[in-house]
């Protein structure tokens, strides 16, 4: 292209564009010019003669003429220079309204011999337009309650200029209130939102008036302004909201007039008059638009109005209001845009060779899974096609030849995780818009058995009540298998393990369908306390899978067993018969019950009371060890038969308990009766005669004397040789009881059995093996065979129970 080169200053030449020239009868070669607009009339464009390589001097006899092609005669040729020059001045605006290309087409024709040559005038633009809005004011509805940084349509400024001296940029009269952002359209319009930055108050301001300012981008550059009248309107609570923000829509060109476009609808959840709803463009809208399309006010139905070009439009953009008919109306709005296509386009098309479903989820990575082959019936870039499917799919296409492709996997599957693909095929041309088009089809996996069963738990512990129902239920374990079909399937095993040459089969039984665990047997705490063992869950695959889980079954003890009192021992509803000297001390231990349960620690402890007591203030009993003694000395005031009934109670709930009775007699001396012959004379009258208080003193310090003899020679005689296991006690308890005991051994497990005792029977004496004290310690009662005589049964018990108190220790 030349630089334009003036000559005078009416006259100036542009640059030339020639384009293709040949030397035939007819030229269909091009000559390109570019001019700007408004020159003056008579300026010489280019000097066509010499452009087209004619003879100046055989213009006139060769009768060469310049018709201009469906436009008014804007140049001629001068004849006698063969120079073209402007005829009359040309406005763009006025030839080419908004295009932004601007094209004169002319024919040169010349005779003997004929020749035509194309001509192709380009009229560039001049900023010689203001920029200026359709309407010199605005109004707009706002209510208090809008956000902050709700945005407002505005009118956008129209400049018959193009290119750089379009409108540029939008100025807003400072404001506390709003701002603008400038937005550009497709083809390059600017185009200014109000946007509100501080919130309103109808009550302090009602009315905002603003100045907006249109700037073109030439130079200088030129500007138009607007007045913006903003109301502030008072609360209603919803706008109409758009089912869409923006709406797409294609629609071909020709399409017959009044056919439906699109039909909008618009909510508002107010009532009444607020929720009715008017629909109307924007000021956003152009012209243009709005004469092409029509739309209905009351349904928000978008019509052709006039004929559809493509080649003239092939985008329209609107913006679409709803506004409420309350008091305060509000009003929402949504983009929609109209894509206009050529009727003459063909799409691309897609066809699916091959297509391998379904697939096992193991399948290999790199396996192709579909061949796909694309053509389209157009050429050029318009039939250059592309085809793509989701970036986050495991699987990518590979071209294999021309319009050709394979799917391939190009990564590992788990059907547990995805069980299908929509794989969408998209292709699209190069074409301008581009057209496309898609074919979806679903890749379904099969399943593998790569999955183990899985327990919710790695270790159960099961507590089961002593005394249970067989058969009944203990738990449920239950895994899962998130494989299907037969790999999904699992069964459910006991691993055999034996107790004591029990199987644990023999104890315990689980469903193999759903895992529900029972027991086959009734359990005692007293013998079983505990069971462990291990739950396999296996799949039905091939091969199958499995897993197990460790299964800790704790019985839980019931208080089912009754106190047994071991001592003093006495037949079912007999009593025991002691004897203690009237002279024992205050704090003498006079007998004590002992009583063993052979339930668990909580359930076998033991305490006692006395149910029965012939007088409560001689004895009193302990309630943790049984030990009866006497709470002060004996009186001859006391009866000489004493009974007692003792409980011993356990700990359980409800509790069971035992009973114990003893009869205890106080020992005399042999003095006794005659002390009850001295005691006749005092029932009669002492007081008498004086000769019998001489009497009575005399027979009183001659009995006193005698009973101290008597109860020193009872007292002699009653003396035992001492054990040589232990020393003689001042008050020792005499049995003269014949109970029975088998010859059995009993065990308890509390500590509370820390003291040892004896406890004479007929085959035996009982004795309690107390061991070193730690968890879970047994204390042993165990009966011993009996000696005969009492200092032999004395030193035989002495010697056992050191024996057996060795034992205890060393077994611990």
């Amino acid at each position: 292209m030349k630089e334009r080169c003036p000559v005078q200053p009416w006259r100036r030449y542009v640059s030339v564009f020639l384009l293709l020239s040949t030397t035939v009868e007819t030229v269909s070669a091009v000559t390109h010019y570019s001019i700007p607009e408004e020159m003056e009339e008579g300026s010489i464009v280019a000097n066509l003669a010499t452009d087209l390589g004619l003879d100046v001097k055989t213009l006139n006899k060769r009768k060469m003429r310049l018709d201009v092609v469906a436009n008014k005669k804007y140049l001629d040729v001068n004849k006698e220079t063969g120079e073209l020059f402007i005829l009359q001045t040309i406005d763009r605006e006025n030839l080419c309204s908004s295009k932004t290309n601007c094209f004169l087409k002319l024919d040169a024709t010349i005779e003997n011999p004929l020749r035509m040559f194309n001509i192709e005038l380009e009229i560039l633009d001049i900023n010689d337009n203001v920029p200026y809005f359709r309407r010199d004011e605005m109004h707009l509805d706002i209510s208090e309650s809008t956000a902050v940084g709700e945005r407002f349509s505005l009118n956008n400024a129209v400049d018959p200029d193009v290119g750089t001296n379009s409108v540029k940029t939008y100025h807003l009269s400072e404001s506390e209130h709003f701002n603008i952002e400038i937005q550009s359209g497709r083809d390059g319009s600017k185009f200014a939102d109000l946007i509100l930055k501080k919130a309103l108050d109808r009550e302090q301001q009602a009315v905002h008036n603003l100045i907006l300012t249109a700037v073109d981008g030439g130079v200088p550059a030129r500007s138009g302004t607007a007045s913006i009248i903003v109301r502030v309107l008072d609360i209603n609570d919803n706008a109409p909201k758009f089912d869409e923000d923006h709406y797409k829509i294609d629609i071909t060109e020709n399409s017959p007039i009044g056919s439906i476009v699109i039909k909008l609808n618009a909510t508002d959840l107010d009532e009444g008059a607020n929720s009715e709803i008017v629909y109307s463009y924007s000021l956003y809208t152009s012209e243009k638009t709005q004469d092409t399309f029509n739309l209905n006010p009351n349904n928000g139905e978008i019509t052709v109005k006039e004929m559809i070009n493509y080649e003239d439009f092939r985008i329209y953009h609107m913006e679409v209001k709803a506004t409420d008919k309350g008091s305060n109306s509000l009003s929402g709005q949504c983009k929609v845009t109209i894509l206009v296509t050529d009727m003459n386009d063909n799409h691309p098309e897609i066809s699916i060779k091959s297509f391998q479903s379904p697939v096992k989820e193991d399948i290999a990575v790199d396996t192709v899974i579909a061949v796909i082959s694309v053509s389209d019936k157009d050429s050029g870039e318009n039939g250059i096609v592309e085809i793509h499917i989701d970036d986050k799919l495991p699987f990518t296409l590979k071209e294999s030849s021309d319009n050709y492709y394979e799917l391939v996997l190009s990564e590992p599957l788990d059907r547990e995780k995805v069980p299908e693909y929509d794989i969408t095929f998209t292709i699209t041309d190069r074409g301008s818009p581009p057209l496309s088009d898609n074919d979806t089809r679903t890749l379904e996996l099969l399943d593998v058995n790569d999955n183990v069963p899985q327990f919710p738990q790695s270790f159960y512990t099961i507590p089961v009540i002593e005394n249970n129902a067989p058969g009944a239920l203990l738990s449920s374990l239950t895994a899962f298998d998130p494989d299907l079909h037969e790999n999904q399937y699992l069964v459910y095993f006991i691993i055999e393990k034996e107790i004591v040459n029990t199987s644990m089969s023999m104890l315990f039984s689980i469903n193999p369908e759903n895992g529900n665990l029972y027991a086959l047997k009734t359990f005692d705490y007293e013998i079983e306390k505990e069971f462990l063992f291990h739950i396999e869950a296996r799949d039905s695959g091939i091969p199958p899978l499995s897993s197990n889980v460790t299964v800790h079954i704790i019985i839980v003890d019931q208080n089912d067993n009754a106190p047994v009192i071991v001592s003093p021992w006495c037949v079912h509803g007999s009593v025991v018969e002691e004897k203690i000297p009237r002279s024992t001390d205050k704090g003498s231990m006079v007998s004590k019950v002992i009583a063993i349960d052979t339930d668990s620690v909580q359930n076998s402890r033991i305490t006692y009371q006395f149910l029965q007591v012939t007088d409560a203030t001689l004895f009193s009993l302990d309630q943790y060890n049984g030990e009866i003694r006497t709470m002060r000395m004996f009186s001859y005031r006391d009866q000489r038969y004493q009974r007692m009934v003792v409980i011993a109670k356990d700990n359980g709930d409800p509790a069971l308990s035992a009973t114990v009775t003893i009869k205890l007699s106080t020992v005399e001396t042999d003095v006794k009766a005659f002390s009850d012959l001295t005691e006749v004379p005092l029932e009669y009258d002492i007081f008498s005669d004086l000769n019998l208080y001489l009497v009575i003193g005399l027979g009183s310090v001659s009995f006193l004397l005698l009973i101290t003899i008597l109860v020193t020679c009872v007292l002699k005689c009653q003396t035992t040789k001492p054990s040589k296991a232990a020393p003689p006690s001042r008050n020792s308890v005499i049995s003269e009881r014949n109970s029975t005991i088998a010859d059995s051994t009993l065990v308890s497990n509390d500590a509370y059995w820390y003291s040892l005792f004896l406890a004479e029977t007929r085959k035996g004496k009982l004795v309690v093996r107390q061991p070193v004290p730690k968890a879970g310690s047994r204390y042993i009662v165990s009966s011993i065979p009996r000696s005969t005589g009492l200092t032999e049964t004395s030193e035989s018990a002495a010697s056992t129970l050191q024996g057996s108190t060795t034992t205890g220790s060393s077994s611990s």
